[in-house]
């Protein structure tokens, strides 16, 4: 069973400590459970019940209500909520974001489909990946960095939104503008976490530019003998779970010798505080950034 301390799951909730503390105090919202030398823990069942109390007051649910109801009468109020496409959309995007942690925890594809197509029907389907699903994926990857999430929770969504993403990229047409870069794409070796490089492969070729899709798990020396091939104008990887610092350090020094492309590298934020980025080699701190690029 998963171990969170308040500060995990104000990070994977989005409510402050602080409050958290109150609605267990005031409503008995949470019960920390305790170790042996006294330091106060939540499990999966708290941090489902936290999000889930986060999407009612989303929706407009006060908390004293909220906190009276049962584990399946809060389902049950969350499903109809759902339900309704405008209440839906008035809603914050963290308030999507919890839903889809939710849906992942609880292996709920009905609550996936729900907030996904709601979602899609009001921004199509580059700003729901931008708005709703990429900020969720970094919310997972808080969890990984943390240690607490199950890998067959994480496969569970990771397989619907790949299927998403795959029949969005089989619809885009080839084009051959004049403004026309060529991009490569990649994992480094080890690295299987992929929706986020095939949402960047989705933006490259959705912007009419040229995207060479390497995938998972690739040796640098592959990387290096594609780019020398078709000589790109940028390469963007990302690292997620396998890199700590000294690696990344050694992927974007090494890129940035042996090519000659402009480097876009994604990842946990707190990787790249020591890391020094050569020249021609950037930091993409959202996928919004890549969007912004891609369009200029």
């Amino acid at each position: 069973m998963s171990k969170y301390s308040i500060k995990d799951l104000e990070k994977l909730s989005g409510i402050k400590a602080h409050t958290i503390r109150i609605w267990e105090k005031r409503y008995g919202v949470l019960t920390p459970d305790r170790t042996d030398t006294n330091i106060r823990y939540y499990n999966d069942e708290q941090l489902k019940k936290l999000l889930n109390v986060s999407l009612l007051i989303g929706f407009g649910y006060k908390i004293s209500r909220v906190s009276q109801w049962t584990a399946d009468e809060l389902h049950q109020q969350i499903q109809d909520a759902f339900q309704s496409e405008e209440r839906l959309e008035d809603q914050a995007v963290a308030n999507k974001v919890n839903g889809l942690i939710v849906a992942m925890i609880e292996l709920d594809e009905a609550k996936f489909k729900s907030i996904y197509e709601v979602s899609i029907s009001k921004r199509g389907f580059e700003q729901t990946m931008l708005q709703v699903v990429y900020p969720f994926l970094e919310r997972v990857g808080i969890m990984w960095g943390i240690n607490e999430i199950n890998p067959a929770e994480e496969h569970f969504i990771s397989h619907l939104i790949r299927q998403k993403v795959i029949v969005e990229i089989d619809r885009l047409e080839e084009t051959e503008a004049e403004f026309q870069k060529q991009f490569v794409l990649f994992l480094p070796e080890n690295e299987l976490h992929e929706l986020g490089l095939l949402l960047a492969n989705y933006l490259v070729r959705m912007h009419g530019h040229k995207a060479f899709y390497l995938g998972q798990n690739v040796p640098l020396h592959d990387v290096v003998s594609v780019c020398k091939t078709i000589k790109p104008d940028y390469i963007i990887t990302f690292t997620v779970t396998t890199l700590q610092e000294e690696g990344v350090q050694n992927l974007v020094d090494n890129l940035a010798k042996e090519t000659e492309a402009e480097i876009l590298i994604s990842g946990r934020k707190e990787l790249f505080d020591s890391v020094n980025l050569p020249k021609g080699t950037n930091y993409l701190g959202s996928m919004n950034e890549l969007a912004q690029l891609l369009q200029n």
